[in-house]
Formats: structure tokens, C-alpha cells, sequence
């Protein structure tokens, strides 16, 4: 060994390559503050020639992935690993899974997240047996870097404005995920924790948040439709049995859980844009108990531009300040998180003995503006864990105008199907998974009464039931088209909207806006009460008026009969263990979805029943050499989870092929087939195949290919889709060879812009409003299958179908390999016509026709809202892209100069 090296630890083990096993050496060696992972030949090598075969640094693009199940091999216990490095091959690696190998693996894990921290020095032997076991609590916390990673969801100030500039395009299934069954309990410290090395434990002190690591076993729940399956506690026989204590006692809760009530203040209000101009007190403080918790959540904070695309708000500290000044003074607070997006904002707080009982704290937004690009409507959500009940608070600013409740709907929709929390230990969360869900915010539902008038009278009159009957959000939760799993408790306040500013006065301008409860605040969930449901008229700020709700939430805590409920489950549970094997019936293994299309959902569904004597658990598990359990255009829900003896349960298969799989799919490379496993622990494994056809689509095309097809795309055979894309080459090099001469730009996209050039120039809020789903489905479909001479669907609609075309072009119009240059050049508008003119010529033809509409669009912007610095930053992201590998490090300097690159040329002269 080199002497300025220091080998850490090693561990011996088995590559698999070609079908057979060879014997290697791992050694974690750390030279000169750097860590390398060694990979050697043989063990006996190392005495006589220890030279390594493989030196891969741990550095950012190190990867090294553990398999969830453990498995036997003669009388060990084994488990694989798969590592990846630079310069290096991929290695599939075997080996004992015994508490030596979790202890390499945490080192490693380590070595990669601290770089510098030397854990141990030691050599590991190979004649350690695989029943000895470290306690499954410790290991979930080491091998998954939970001490280093607790300031997860916690400095909320230094990330909250980042992640508010970058809202990704994410697209949604059309419907959100079924609710799920109610979540269980379990008590705090089930089974004793391995005592943790002071110097392991982490501390994370911000100006405003201070916690502890807490290595606590956290609330399961017994919803076989959760998918919160922790799967590091598979990675031993100890971490497995536990997991099934902590199931089966969860069937008993009723046998040793106490309720204990803690009071919630929720509130919510439309600032309009404007700032704090007196006390919050009368709506903050509007009950004389201080309450246990704070949810406050705004809507409008900031209108202005800047905001509008993400950049920072400094009306956010202003309402931060203005609330924090307001809340009861003799109670001393900490906040718990804040998120904002654009003028979105959700700050949750509370009573500062109650902190430490906070855990598993997330926040999230989706944005609703089209595309998901545009965060001016949408919702911000923070969840947490308060004792063992799991709460999930969401503000939501949805879609304006009387008419547009449909687009209110699909918001719902959408934040619903879209909001996703990812915690260090569970797979992702929706909303529904959770205890107890509030939902605050400007719904902007309105009435189905249209004249001012009238509804002033009725309000005058005190008839506000009477009113109620036409209120639109009460109608949509009756017909069940949105928020029906939700509550809400009486409105006995007038409506909240709209009102002069400063004044109590409705609207008086030439507007004459009809008044509304845009305002509302529901709930749903066991044991919530709600005390109070009231508007705050006393502040005069805003065209809003806000709203606040006062609720007792009774919360599951631990208990003395715990103790003799586990007791018993374990007695119960060696008596059963060596019974028998866990056995699985499926009704179905075949599944065919036909005529599988861009963006449509589809969905079937099969049962499986637990006809064995023990409870068992399953799951969907990666086949070799995957990383995913399914292709990307298929999901599993649930995709894991128990099943008692003669338990049934249905679980849907969901096929949706999006932008990240239509490509592959259009030419060939892919198909709708693939081969679930459905994996028993302890048991056998069961394949489910999945096929069926795929209609192709022009979305997802390359450029090439569609300007050389002259019929709709429906119309050509799979096999010449093929050949155009396979022959695209040439095209590219603008050959003039070319017998069948190209269209200059696709048809395709000509139908849509021309659309948009001769109906939409002067739509208010063109490119800001989103589509309709089912309006975009429908405009989808016809360009596949049809030449027409006019589009169905609002003007919306349409302008998103441009958008979402744009989108799934598998090259951007400026192609990756000019992305940097085109970055580089923003300086010279000179060079910025240059780079146009070496594009290809689909490219460069698509480049001008779009800027050439962009710049008409602009003309009528006195007309439709349209400026050039939102259209620029729109279509920048559309059309300037980075390359797939460069995704994840794009800066904001760079999406800053690719606006600037498109707002040259939308404000220079016109272009040939």
C-alpha cells in the first residue's frame, strides 16, 4: 500500500459476469483526502501483489445500488450489489449479508456523502456467519445516510426561493390516485434502538428551525394501498421480522392507542398584490386560546413580473414579518416550513414544545399554468408527522372567471394527480396518503347567479343558504367532480369577494364583479372538529377578505398497553413462523391494451388473494439489469404490500405514454410489452405480461421525419415510420438529392399556428391560460389522423397543443449540439443569426416560422396580455433545451441567457 493511502475497510465477495462467479476483494482506501474503491482480482493477491484491478474514485458520478432482497446460496444468506464509477465498467458484485457487509456498506455510502471523514479503520473477515445481524433501526439510519441527510425539508430559507424558480414540466395522469384506507398507529419505540456514537449524531440549528435526529421507528400504515413500504428494512432478517411486528400490531390499535386533542388555526387570504399595511391580530388571534398550530397560507402576494417567473418576492418577507408579529404574544413559536411559488405561500408553525414531536417534514408545489410551466395558479402543500398522525396542509390559488369551472376541476385534478412528497425513507406520498388533509385557498369557485344585483339582495336579506344552493364549489363536491372526499363546515359569513380595496364596500367598478365565496377552507379525515369557520372583515387590504378555521384534531398517542399488545403479536408470530410458505392467486396474468395513444390513460385491473396460512408481502421488482420494475409507460398501484390469509386485493395496471416514452415508441425501438414480476418475500416469484398496440404520433416525431410525410401519420405503415427516421440523416445535411422534396416546416405544425394566427391574436391570456384535457386529447388525435382545414377546441387548447408538440420533440429546434454556443453568443446578435443559419433545415425553417408568429402575437399585445419577456421565457424552455445528460445542472444563468437569446430576436427587426 502506498504511504500516503489509508485503507479504511474490506470486504470479500463474488463478481458476476457472463453467468459465472469470480472471487474479488473490495477495499475502501482513502489517498490524500480522496476515496477510492479498490476492486481486486483474488483475496489470495493480496498478499503476494496487492495491485488493484479496478481504482473507481467516489466521486459525483459514483453509483453503488444495493438490492432490496436478500437471498440464499447453500447456507449463507447473500444479497447483490451494482456499482458504477468513472472509467470503469459496471460490476455486479455478491455477497454475504451479514452485519459486516451492511457495516462496507455504510462506510461507503459514507466515504461518498462526507468525502473527508475517515468512520473506522478495521479489516473484515470472511468467516463472519449470517445470523449475526446489527440492530435493523441503526442500519436504516446508516445505510440510507439519514444523520447527514435530516436537514431534509428543514432550511427552508436557504432553498425555498431556489426551488420556486424552476417549476419542471411534469405531466399528469388526467385522474389523481384513488384515496387510501386510514392510516394506523404505532407508538413511539416498539423495540429498543442501537445506541448511536455521539460523534454519528447530527444537530441542524437554522435561525428558525432546530431538530434533533430522531432514529424512532416511524409510523407504518396498514393500507395495503400506501405505498409508505420502507424497503431498507428488508436488507436483513431482523429489519424483515420487524416490519411484520410492526404490521400485525397495527391490526390491534385499538387495543392500546389514546387520543389526545391539539387545536389548529388555518387561515387563508388573497393579498391582491399588496403589502402589510396594518396587524394581522384580528385574524390571526381571533380566538382568545392560542392555538397549537399555525397553517397560514396567501394567495397574490406579489403580481409583478419578476415573481411571475419565479425570481425572489420581497413581498414574502414583508408577509412572513407581518404574520410572525401578529401571532399570540405570550406563546413562543417556531416556524416548522415555508414554501412559496410565485404568489403562493404556506408557512406552517408551532408551539414551541411541540417542535420535537414534529417529524418527516416536506413541502412541495405543482404548478397549473399551462403546461405546468407557469406557476401563476396551482398549489404549494407542506406535510408532516405530528406524534404518529400524518398531516398534509395544501394552499391552491386555481382558475378565475365565472365560467371556467371546468379548468377549476382540473386543477383540483391536477394538483391532486401531481403533488408528490419524497421523504429520505418512504417511496413518494400523494396528498390522499396521509391522516389528515386541510385545504385552504382561492378556489375561485363562484356562483351560478350572474347578476350583481340580485346576489346583493339576497346577502342584504341574510339569505345566504339561499345563496349556497348556487354556489359552484358546493355543486362540484355534490356531483363529485371535485374536492367530494372533502368537508367543509357551515359558511355563515357573507362572501369574501370582490370588495373595493381599503374598504367593506363590494366592487365598484366598471366590473361590477358578482360576489363570490372564492375563499373556502375543507378538510378531510377521522377525529377533526371543526370550532369555528369564519371571514375577518375588519382587514381591508385586499379585494379579499380572509378567511380562517379553527379545528381540534385529535392526534393518536403511545400508551402502557402497547407493551402487551407486542408481546403478544411476537408470541403469536413464532408460533406461526415455520408453518408454511406464503402463497399468492392472481385472477389474471395477461393483460393486452389496446390502441395505446399520447397522453391517454388506460387502466385494468386484476385481484390477488393471500391463500396461504401466513401473512405475506409482495412487491414489483426489477428484472436483471433494470432499474425500474416496469418500462416508463407502466405503473403498478400499489406496487407493494401486505395481505393477511384469504385477504383480497385489487391491484390496477396504468399505461401512459408521455414525452419521456412516445419517442421510442413512434419509431419502433419500444413496444407496449413488457413482464412484470410480482415478488413474495420468502416465497415465489409471479410474471404478469403485459402487450398490446401503439398508435403512433406526430408528437414525438422528429422534425425530419414529419416534414417528409405528407399524410397524417396514422395513415403510414409502422415499417416506413422506421425508414423516415432511420433515413433522417441525410435530410439533415440538407441534401439536395432528395426526389421527394420535403415540406419546409411539418403540417402539423402549420394547422396549429395558423389556428392561433388567424382566431387567437387578440385572446386575452394566450399561452397563460391552460387547455382542456379533453380538448387536447381531441386535438391530438385529429392531427394524427387528418389533414383539417379547422381545429375543434378553444383557443387555449389549441395554443397548448403547440406547446406540448414542442415539447416531446425528441431534438429540440435548436439542436442540442449548438445548446452551448447558442448560450455563448447572446452578446452578438450577428452571431445569433449565424447560429440560425447552421441549423438543419427542418430546424432552421421551424426557428424562423415561430418567431416570425411570436413577433404578430406581440403586435396585439394591448389586446391579449402577451409581453416579450413572458413569451420568451415560455418558448426558451421549448425550444433551447439542454442535452438529457445536462438536465439536472442546467443554472438559472443559463436559462437566463436563453431567454435572452430568444428575446433578441422577438425584438429585433423582422426576419426572412
Amino acid at each position: 500500500r502506498m504511504n500516503s493511502s489509508l485503507g479504511i475497510c474490506d470486504e470479500e465477495g463474488q463478481e458476476l459476469r457472463s453467468g459465472l462467479k469470480e472471487p474479488r476483494l473490495l477495499s475502501l482506501i482513502e489517498r490524500s483526502g480522496e476515496f477510492i474503491l479498490a476492486v481486486l482480482a483474488t483475496p489470495e493477491a493480496v498478499t503476494s501483489r496487492p495491485v488493484a484491478q479496478l481504482s473507481i474514485p467516489i466521486n459525483g458520478t459514483f453509483e453503488i445500488v444495493r438490492g432490496m432482497w436478500p437471498f440464499s446460496v447453500s447456507n449463507f444468506s447473500c444479497v447483490r450489489i451494482r456499482i458504477k464509477g468513472e472509467k470503469a465498467p459496471e460490476l455486479l458484485l455478491e455477497l454475504q449479508d451479514d452485519d459486516r457487509t451492511q457495516t462496507f456498506f455504510t462506510q461507503v455510502k459514507s466515504a461518498q456523502d462526507q468525502g473527508k471523514t475517515l468512520l473506522s479503520v478495521g479489516k473484515l473477515k470472511t468467516n463472519k456467519t449470517a445470523n449475526s445481524v446489527e440492530d435493523p433501526v441503526q442500519s436504516l439510519a446508516s445505510d440510507f445516510g439519514f444523520e447527514a441527510n435530516l436537514n431534509h425539508g428543514i432550511k427552508v430559507e436557504e432553498k425555498k426561493n431556489h426551488q420556486n424558480r424552476n417549476v419542471a414540466s411534469r405531466e399528469p395522469p388526467p385522474v389523481p390516485p384513488l384515496p387510501p384506507r386510514k392510516t394506523s398507529y404505532i407508538p413511539p419505540n416498539p423495540l429498543p434502538p442501537a445506541p448511536v456514537p455521539k460523534e454519528r449524531v447530527v444537530s441542524i440549528q437554522t435561525k428558525d428551525n432546530f431538530f434533533k435526529p430522531d432514529f424512532r421507528p416511524q409510523s407504518w400504515n396498514d393500507s395495503p394501498t400506501s405505498n409508505s413500504i420502507r424497503e431498507s428494512m428488508f436488507f436483513s432478517q431482523a429489519g424483515q421480522r420487524e416490519y411484520l411486528i410492526q404490521h400485525r400490531v397495527s391490526k390491534k390499535e385499538a387495543e392500546y392507542m389514546d387520543i389526545q386533542t391539539f387545536r389548529f388555526f388555518t387561515g387563508t387570504w388573497n393579498v391582491n398584490g399588496q403589502s402589510p399595511d396594518s396587524s394581522l391580530e384580528p385574524w390571526l388571534c381571533c380566538d382568545p386560546i392560542p392555538p397549537d398550530i399555525y397553517a397560514v397560507g396567501f394567495q397574490e402576494l406579489d403580481l409583478s413580473t419578476e415573481a411571475f417567473f419565479y425570481m425572489d418576492s420581497p413581498k414574502e418577507q414583508l408577509w412572513v414579518e407581518a404574520v410572525e408579529r401578529s401571532l399570540p404574544p405570550k406563546v413562543k413559536y417556531k416556524r416548522v416550513r415555508l414554501i412559496r411559488l410565485v404568489g403562493m405561500m404556506l408557512i406552517v408553525y408551532v408551539k414551541k414544545p411541540l417542535k420535537n414531536h414534529i417529524k418527516e417534514v416536506a413541502a412541495e408545489h405543482v404548478g397549473t399554468g399551462i403546461m405546468g410551466k407557469m406557476g401563476n395558479k396551482g398549489g404549494v402543500a407542506v406535510r408532516f408527522v405530528l406524534h404518529n398522525t400524518s398531516f398534509c396542509i395544501v394552499n391552491s390559488h386555481l382558475a378565475a372567471h365565472v365560467d371556467d369551472c371546468q379548468r377549476r376541476n382540473q386543477d383540483y385534478k391536477d394538483i391532486c394527480a401531481r403533488m408528490t412528497f419524497h421523504l429520505l425513507d418512504h417511496p413518494p406520498l400523494s396528498i390522499v396518503k396521509h391522516d389528515v388533509v386541510i385545504w385552504l385557498g382561492d378556489l375561485n369557485y363562484r356562483l351560478f347567479i350572474y347578476d350583481a344585483a340580485e346576489v346583493k339582495q339576497y346577502i342584504a336579506q341574510n339569505q345566504l343558504k339561499k345563496l349556497q344552493e348556487s354556489d359552484q364549489l358546493n355543486i362540484q363536491r355534490h356531483n363529485k367532480r371535485a374536492f367530494s372526499d372533502f368537508m367543509e363546515g357551515e359558511v355563515n359569513f357573507i362572501p369574501t369577494y370582490k370588495y373595493d380595496p381599503k374598504t367593506n364596500e363590494w366592487d365598484s367598478s366598471g366590473k361590477c364583479r358578482v360576489p363570490a365565496w372564492c375563499d373556502r377552507i375543507l378538510w378531510r379525515g377521522n377525529s377533526v372538529e371543526q370550532l369555528k369557520y369564519q371571514s375577518h372583515m375588519e382587514l381591508q387590504t385586499s379585494d379579499h377578505k380572509p378567511v380562517s378555521s379553527l379545528f381540534n384534531i385529535g392526534l393518536v398517542t403511545g400508551t402502557r398497553r402497547y407493551k402487551k399488545v407486542l408481546e403478544g403479536v411476537v408470541r403469536a408470530i413464532d408460533r406461526k413462523e415455520n408453518d408454511s410458505l406464503p402463497s399468492l392467486s392472481l385472477s389474471t396474468r395477461e393483460f393486452i391494451f389496446e390502441n395505446v395513444k399520447f397522453r391517454e390513460l388506460q387502466k385494468q385491473h386484476f385481484q390477488i388473494k393471500n391463500d396461504g396460512q401466513v401473512t405475506l408481502y409482495f412487491a414489483f421488482i426489477p428484472k436483471p439489469n433494470d432499474s425500474q420494475y416496469s418500462k416508463s409507460w407502466l405503473r403498478a398501484d400499489p406496487s407493494e404490500g401486505f395481505l393477511e390469509p384469504n385477504e383480497t386485493m385489487e391491484i390496477y395496471l396504468e399505461v401512459y405514454v408521455s414525452k419521456d416514452s412516445v419517442t421510442l415508441l413512434n419509431s419502433g425501438e419500444d413496444r407496449i410489452e413488457d413482464i412484470l414480476v410480482l415478488h413474495l418475500h420468502d416465497g415465489k416469484d409471479y410474471f404478469i405480461t403485459v402487450s398490446g398496440n401503439y398508435l403512433p404520433s406526430c408528437f414525438g416525431t422528429s422534425l425530419e421525419t414529419l416534414c417528409r410525410m405528407k399524410k397524417p401519420i396514422r395513415e403510414i405503415p409502422i415499417t416506413k415510420l422506421i425508414d423516415l427516421e432511420k433515413s433522417r440523416m441525410g435530410f439533415l445535411m440538407d441534401d439536395p438529392s432528395t426526389e421527394d422534396k420535403p415540406l419546409k416546416i411539418p403540417k402539423e405544425v402549420w394547422i396549429l399556428v395558423n389556428h392561433l394566427y388567424t382566431k387567437s391574436c387578440d385572446q386575452v391570456d394566450l399561452f397563460q391560460t391552460p387547455g382542456l384535457q379533453e380538448e387536447l386529447r381531441s386535438i391530438i388525435d385529429c392531427l394524427d389522423t387528418s389533414i383539417p382545414d379547422s381545429i375543434s377546441g378553444c383557443n387555449h387548447s389549441v395554443a397548448e397543443a403547440l406547446l406540448i408538440f414542442l415539447d416531446a420533440l425528441p431534438e429540440p429546434v435548436v439542436c442540442y449540439e449548438l445548446y452551448h454556443r447558442c448560450l455563448d453568443c447572446i452578446h452578438d446578435s450577428r452571431l445569433c443569426k449565424q447560429l440560425i443559419s447552421q441549423l438543419p433545415r427542418a430546424h432552421r425553417n421551424m426557428f424562423r416560422y415561430l418567431m416570425a408568429f411570436l413577433k404578430e402575437l406581440l403586435r396585439h399585445s394591448q389586446n391579449n396580455n402577451l409581453s416579450h419577456n413572458l413569451i420568451a421565457t415560455l418558448f426558451a424552455s421549448l425550444l433551447i433545451r439542454p442535452p438529457p445528460n445536462l438536465v439536472a445542472r442546467q443554472t438559472s444563468q443559463e436559462r437566463q441567457k436563453a431567454i435572452s437569446f430568444i428575446l433578441g430576436f422577438l425584438l429585433s427587426g423582422d426576419e426572412e
